[in-house]
């Protein structure tokens, strides 16, 4: 099984209206600088005391500003049982140049 998707994937899958519970593991102000319509903000710091936030059944698309900490997030998460996550590659980076130059970039 893979633990990733590209954002051209994600982007698939949102507009087909399927299920995704959108995991942004990164920090209060890189959220409020940019983020994917409909995600919830866990940072990953804090997903350790957060995971009664989050449904074990639901697919799970964790996300940061590249990929790293989101990859963290996506091992931490199948290590607590959560089977059904996924990383996506590049991040919000990623996102905002392959789908929605709308979602302004930041370093």
């Amino acid at each position: 099984m893979s633990y990733t998707i590209t954002v051209r994937e994600l982007k698939e899958r949102l507009d087909r209206g399927d299920k995704i519970f959108l995991l942004d593991v990164r920090e209060p102000h890189e959220h409020s600088l940019a983020k994917i319509d409909g995600s919830v903000l866990i940072p990953l710091g804090s997903l350790p005391q957060s995971l009664d936030q989050l449904d074990r059944n639901a697919e799970i698309v964790a996300y940061c500003h590249r990929g790293m900490r989101s990859a963290d997030a996506v091992g931490f998460l199948l290590q607590q049982g959560f089977s059904n996550v996924k990383n996506l590659i590049g991040g919000i980076d990623a996102w905002s140049v392959e789908i929605d130059p709308s979602v302004p970039r930041y370093r």
